[in-house]
C-alpha cells in the first residue's frame, strides 16, 4: 500500500542529521506492506510513540530539536554499537521499533548500558521512496569518487581508542586545531560509527575543511558492514579530502580497538599503510599502557596518547611513568608549538609547513576559518 507524502506535510516532519544527503525532492511516496521488510539505510517515515533517551532529534543542519509524542520524523534503519547507550539491529518488518540513536537511526534494541534508559519508541508508518515507488536508501546517494588522476595522498594522522566517550573526538578535534593553527589546510573524517552530527561539527568548528563521515559514503552506521564495504568508504572519504587539496588529514576511527569493524581496518594492509601516525585515547592509564601495546603488536607507529585520562593530572603522571610515547592533552594539542615539537607532523607536512615559514615569521598567528561540509548533492 503506498501513499503520496504531500508536502505540507513533509513541510512539518522532523527529518535526521542521517537523511540529510536524500534530496527532499525525491521524497514523494510512503509505502507500507509484507514486502517492505526495512533494510539498513532505508528513509521511514515514523510517529513518536512514547519519549525516552533520546528526546531531541537532530535535524539535517544539526539542531536539535526536541520531539514530542505524535511528531513525524523521518530517520533511517540501521543497527548500532554503543557500549555506553544501546546495541540494536535492523528490524524483521515495519512493526514498532526504537529510536537508538539521536542522528535518527531506528532500530530494534537489543541491549542497553545499565545507567541509559529505555530508547523513544517510534512506529514507522511506510518506507519512504520515490515517485516510482522505489525506497530512498543512503547508499543511493553517497559521494561518488571523482574522475581523474588518483590525487597523491596528504599526510595523514589517525586516532583511535580503548572504547566509546574516551576522548577520541576531542583529541581528534584538538589535534585539527594546532594543525590548522601552524597554516596547514586540515580536512577530517570521522571513519566508523553511527550517523550522528555532533562529532562532524566539533571537527569543522575546530578548523578542518572539508569534513565529511561514513554517512558521506552512504552508511548509517558501520555496525555489521562487511569489512570490505567499510574499507571502500574509508578509501572514498580519504580520496574526496585528497581531492579538495588539503595539506593534512586527521581521521577518527569510532569506538575500541576490540570493535570487529575497528579491529578490521586496523589489520587492512592497503589501510594502514596509508597512515603516517596514530594518536591513541584512553580513560585511564592502564588502557593506555594496553592501547598503545596492542598497536604497536599491529606495528602501528603510535605518536602519542591523549584523551580523557588527561584530565587527571594523576593519571596522566601514571600514563607517563608506564608509556615512552608522549601523553598530551588537548590543550597542548591545539597548540602550533607543541603539535610540531611533539613531532606530530609526518614529514610531508614538514615539507608544506616550510612553505609557509616566511609569512609567519612576518605576521601574527593566523586563527583558522570555520571548517565546512562537503556540499550535499543539492549544493555540489
Amino acid at each position: 500500500m503506498e501513499h503520496e507524502l504531500e508536502r505540507e506535510r513533509l513541510s512539518r516532519v522532523k527529518r535526521a542529521y542521517t537523511t540529510r544527503r536524500v534530496p527532499v525532492e525525491r521524497m514523494r511516496l510512503v509505502v507500507e506492506g509484507p514486502g517492505c521488510a526495512p533494510r539498513a539505510g532505508d528513509l521511514v517515515l515514523a510517529r513518536v510513540q512514547a519519549l525516552g533517551e533520546h528526546a531531541r532529534i537532530e535535524l539535517c543542519g544539526g539542531r536539535r530539536a526536541q520531539m514530542f509524542c505524535s511528531d513525524e520524523i523521518i530517520v533511517c534503519y540501521g543497527d548500532r554499537y554503543a557500549p555506553d547507550q544501546y546495541e540494536a539491529e535492523v528490524p524483521a518488518d515495519l512493526g514498532p521499533c526504537d529510536l537508538v540513536a539521536g542522528g535518527g537511526v531506528a532500530g530494534r534494541m537489543l541491549c542497553r548500558h545499565s545507567k541509559i534508559g529505555q530508547p523513544t519508541r517510534i512506529v514507522p508508518l511506510g518506507l519512504v521512496c520515490d515517485r516510482d515507488g522505489g525506497r530512498l536508501n543512503l547508499s543511493d546517494f553517497a559521494l561518488v569518487r571523482l574522475q581523474g588522476t588518483a590525487p597523491q595522498r596528504p599526510p595523514t594522522l589517525a586516532v583511535t581508542g580503548t572504547c566509546m566517550n574516551s576522548g577520541k573526538t576531542t583529541t581528534a578535534a584538538s589535534l585539527v586545531r594546532g594543525l590548522s593553527r601552524t597554516g596547514l589546510r586540515v580536512g577530517a573524517t570521522k571513519l566508523t560509527g553511527t550517523g550522528a552530527g555532533g562529532d562532524v561539527w566539533r571537527l569543522a568548528d575546530a578548523g578542518a575543511a572539508p569534513v565529511l563521515d561514513f554517512t558521506d559514503a552512504g552508511l548509517v552506521s558501520t555496525y555489521r558492514v562487511d569489512p570490505a564495504t567499510v574499507l571502500r568508504a574509508a578509501d572514498l572519504l580519504q580520496s574526496r579530502l585528497a581531492s579538495a587539496a588539503v595539506d593534512v588529514i586527521v581521521l577518527e576511527i569510532a569506538d575500541g580497538l576490540y570493535q570487529h569493524e575497528t579491529a578490521a581496518l586496523l589489520r587492512d594492509e592497503s589501510f594502514i599503510s596509508g597512515v603516517d601516525r596514530f594518536m591513541f585515547a584512553a580513560a585511564d592509564a592502564i588502557g593506555a599502557v594496553a592501547g598503545v601495546a596492542l598497536l604497536r603488536e599491529l606495528e602501528l607507529p603510535v605518536a602519542g596518547v591523549s584523551g580523557l585520562l588527561t584530565a587527571s593530572t594523576l593519571a596522566t603522571r601514571e600514563a607517563e611513568q608506564a608509556l615512552d610515547v608522549p601523553v598530551v592533552g588537548p590543550d597542548q594539542l591545539a597548540d602550533p608549538a607543541h603539535v610540531e615539537r611533539l613531532g606530530l607532523l609526518p614529514d610531508r607536512a614538514r615539507f608544506v609547513l616550510s612553505q609557509h615559514a616566511d609569512r609567519r615569521e612576518h605576521e601574527p598567528l593566523a586563527e583558522p576559518s570555520q571548517g565546512r561540509l562537503l556540499p550535499t548533492p543539492a549544493a555540489a
